[in-house]
């Protein structure tokens, strides 16, 4: 007995099963209680273009014999390739070979589309007939962190120089004109070599980028208009003091009480030093500020963080750069969205990306999930006898991630140690002369979103669900 779950509200006449929708012979053969309507079943014999839609495709990219790209072909061709001879595999991921013989070279204009963004990067590359690559990529967001790990150790080091000279205003000069912060470096690179990868697999003939143009106190305060652009939250005010004691009522935000003599107001960063905004600020009498430290009762005043507006201010950054180190042609997000509702996709970066790439109605391919990793880890480790850390100079031949082959199977590293003599592999140490071949991965971690279930001759195989 088959199971019937969903009702259709308009009846189709083109089901190859049913040739019929208000046959009641159908119905009665299959004894449902349901007569006269036409129900989804959950066999594989209904039609699977009207069950999922089209499949979805994976590519293999081509190079010529000179590192040239070209348009890409099917799994099945390339490995025909591989085995005569005439073809041989570059890259792994995305998967990439190179012809060994001369050919004609053509091509068709491709478009590359990116949907910038501070945590995530949506990449899609379209021709006219269908979508070649996309995916999505996952920026890791730790310089900061790092940064402040190395000040931090760097301070402890330098402390115990007693004869080093101090020096004074000694990175001026590393700043010159177009200076980032490395963080806002970091990504904004990233989204050029993203692209720059992209152009290394596929004849590339346009890019398009969408960037965004954000008014910050706008957003923060959706009345502000005029001369309110140069007043801020403590316009008129003389100090921090004399705005909290003028928010407040002149009431200690810890003990609710009045001013006391002889008992002076602190200003208590409620998130700490790092959240410095007014409404990560409050009131405190000097007692209650030093009995709140004491005793650690900070998540007394913790009620909600002011918001953060770091992705705004990225974007607004790099909105003018694209087209002073690349040639591309910029739009907005206003008309990535009036053209995605119009097809009707759901929001997401990749769907964004295929619309600024000028996708409408091309052949969807399958997804990639990036994830971006350091390449070199230079974190600092412990010496063995748990005194200070030492830095870790040398780099060592596998990375995390990489993939390497140990007894003809290919499997992904977690880790190094042992100063690089042995690797972490499925929760295992295997020493580093097992390691048959290996495969970096680099600072961008390519990973298609429908895993390989097999793998033949080092082609994935690939099912689709």
């Amino acid at each position: 007995m088959q199971k019937f779950n969903l009702e259709f509200k308009n009846v189709p006449r083109n089901a190859p099963q049913v040739p019929c929708s208000t046959s009641l012979q159908l119905n009665k053969l299959e004894k449902v209680s349901v007569v006269n309507k036409v129900l989804e079943l959950n066999n594989s014999e209904v039609d699977p273009v009207q069950r999922t839609g089209r499949s979805l495709k994976a590519n293999v990219f081509v190079l010529n014999n000179q590192g040239q790209p070209l348009m890409p072909c099917s799994y099945a061709k390339s490995k025909r390739m591989v085995k005569s001879g005439k073809a041989k595999v570059v890259k792994r991921a995305p998967f990439t070979i190179q012809l060994n013989f001369k050919c004609e070279n053509k091509t068709q204009p491709i478009t590359i589309g990116i949907d910038t963004g501070a945590k995530f990067i949506g990449f899609s590359a379209v021709s006219e007939k269908e979508e070649l690559i996309s995916g999505e990529v996952k920026l890791d967001n730790m310089m900061s962190k790092r940064l402040a790990d190395r000040k931090m150790y760097r301070r402890k080091k330098r402390s115990r120089l007693w004869h080093r000279k101090p020096r004074f205003n000694n990175r001026v000069a590393s700043k010159k004109k177009g200076w980032l912060p490395p963080s806002v470096q970091r990504k904004y690179n990233t989204h050029l070599s993203l692209i720059g990868k992209i152009k290394d697999i596929l004849p590339v003939s346009n890019v398009v980028i969408e960037v965004g143009n954000f008014d910050i106190q706008k957003l923060n305060d959706p009345m502000i208009e005029g001369v309110g652009y140069q007043q801020g939250a403590m316009y008129q005010y003389r100090n921090r003091i004399a705005y909290l004691l003028a928010r407040e009522k002149g009431i200690c935000q810890y003990c609710g009480k009045v001013h006391k003599k002889g008992d002076p107001w602190r200003l208590h960063h409620i998130w700490g030093k790092h959240k410095d905004k007014p409404e990560d600020w409050a009131l405190l009498h000097k007692e209650c500020h030093l009995k709140l430290h004491r005793l650690k009762q900070e998540s007394v005043l913790r009620k909600k963080k002011s918001k953060s507006y770091k992705e705004s201010t990225f974007m607004n950054i790099i909105k003018g750069r694209f087209q002073n180190d690349i040639n591309c042609k910029l739009t907005f997000g206003y008309k990535t969205f009036t053209d995605r509702c119009d097809i009707g996709l759901k929001k997401s970066h990749i769907n964004d990306a295929f619309i600024v790439a000028g996708g409408r109605t091309q052949e969807r391919c399958f997804p990639f999930s990036v994830e971006q990793k350091r390449k070199n880890n230079r974190s600092l480790q412990k010496n063995r006898r748990g005194y200070a850390p030492s830095i870790r100079r040398q780099r060592y031949l596998i990375q995390i991630n990489d993939l390497v082959k140990i007894d003809g199977q290919w499997v992904q590293t977690k880790g190094t140690h042992c100063k690089g003599a042995r690797i972490m592999v499925n929760k295992k140490s295997i020493n580093i002369k097992q390691v048959e071949s290996v495969f970096h991965t680099g600072t961008l971690n390519w990973r298609i979103a429908f895993p390989p279930t097999t793998e033949v001759d080092g082609f994935p195989s690939y099912k689709v669900a």
